[in-house]
């Protein structure tokens, strides 16, 4: 039996990746820790966030972007201040903030169309 220990990592195709890494990081201001690859090729860049690791790819046959595929839900400290942030940058929100008996969430997408996750649980 496989014994599953952590999620090493999540990853989103991108068609265009100075397009996304600059969503990713000026829109959400996450800070790539691996970049590899060069423009035309096979191109991955890595974002280490806590425990875990958001990536985004490009250049992989039969590997296109798409807004019904996985969402990775990212945990903000502050939820109102984030979604305001996100709307004054102009980013295209799928499902309008809105919250549950465990946290508030709202669903945007990224250039390409992937859909991420804004969240924050409640406390307690």
């Amino acid at each position: 039996m496989i014994k599953v220990q952590e999620i090493a990592f999540s990853c989103y195709p991108v068609s265009d990746m100075a397009r996304a890494r600059k969503f990713y990081e000026e829109v959400l201001g996450l800070k790539p820790t691996m970049v590899v690859g060069e423009p035309g090729g096979m191109q991955w860049t890595e974002y280490d966030i806590a425990n875990g690791t958001l990536s985004i790819g490009a250049g992989a046959p039969d590997w296109t972007p798409g807004v019904n595929g996985c969402s990775v839900g990212l945990e903000v400290e502050d939820f109102d201040a984030a979604i305001a942030d996100l709307r004054s940058k102009g980013v295209t929100f799928r499902m309008e903030p809105f919250p549950t008996p465990v946290c508030r969430m709202a669903f945007i997408l990224d250039p390409d169309g992937n859909t991420l996750c804004i969240h924050k649980r409640k406390a307690g």
